[in-house]
């Protein structure tokens, strides 16, 4: 028998099933992350300038927080990633709302929609991560009507965020034959210009989203519960190394302790485009 999962899997490109495994595995958990980021989901709201009549995609939606942003003021929306259970979850969330979004399985790089189909696209912090950053580009560029609009979050490659990835990095394995691009680059808007400047007309927006947890253990609990990179690196180390792995994690929150907790200053970029 086939299930809804097998079918999602087998509808990704073959590069795509592990980086899909590894995102799904945060599920539900992964919706405390993206709590961390909702100033920015937010900002990426506001200059997405949304009106009605509009169809838009939330691309790479994890649990649907944009997706469920924008359904709460009344808009037309429609959620889509490559994470079974991250969707399943997104689905639950949407559904304990009452809000009737529809959540798609799709690949970032093969999207499952029409040339045009969608008046607008907004991704938070999601479609950066795609191995392949050239195809997704193009497939953001068919789906969006010429005169559509583009809006993305991505992080800055000089901000903490990147900051905490370099200490995740040093507990990860050396990748076997060419590592995949750098999410980061897509802070960089010059390498933003290469890929989506021929189909879109670019401005650019720096911003800064505030991570706060109660204290920096916290932290490392929501991102190994709910953080899929995180979680599934922590579930391969060793005892020993694991036990570094949060100490190395912490160490680097701690270092943004203030009276109240932990606040973590992130710098990201919003994008915004103009379907040419």
């Amino acid at each position: 028998m086939t299930t809804a999962q097998d079918t999602a899997q087998h509808s990704l490109r073959p590069h795509n099933q592990g980086p899909s495994a590894v995102w799904s595995s945060g599920g539900a958990a992964y919706d405390e992350v993206s709590r961390g980021i909702l100033d920015a989901i937010e900002h990426a709201i506001n200059r997405l300038e949304p009106s009605q009549p509009m169809r838009i995609l939330d691309l790479a939606t994890g649990t649907g927080w944009t997706a469920r942003r924008l359904a709460e003021r009344g808009y037309d929306v429609t959620g889509a990633d490559f994470a079974p259970d991250m969707l399943s979850a997104a689905r639950d969330l949407a559904g304990a709302r009452q809000l009737p979004i529809p959540f798609v399985d799709g690949d970032a790089e093969a999207l499952p929609f029409d040339d045009g189909e969608f008046d607008a696209l907004i991704s938070t912090f999601g479609v950066m991560f795609t191995q392949r950053p050239e195809d997704a580009a193009a497939e953001m560029a068919r789906v969006v009507r010429p005169g559509g609009r583009l809006v993305l979050a991505v992080w800055t490659p000089d901000g903490k965020v990147f900051e905490m990835f370099k200490v995740i990095k040093q507990y990860m394995p050396t990748p076997e034959g060419e590592p995949p691009p750098s999410p980061f680059a897509w802070g960089d808007t010059d390498r933003l210009k290469v890929l989506l400047g021929d189909a879109f007309e670019l401005a650019f927006e720096r911003g800064t989203s505030y991570y706060r947890e109660p204290d920096a253990l916290a932290a490392w609990r929501t991102f190994v519960e709910g953080y899929g990179p995180v979680q599934t690196l922590a579930g391969k180390l060793d005892a020993k190394r694991r036990d570094q792995f949060e100490s190395d994690f912490v160490a680097f929150h701690e270092q943004f302790e203030d009276e109240l907790g932990v606040t973590v200053p992130r710098d990201y970029l919003i994008v915004r485009g103009i379907r040419r």
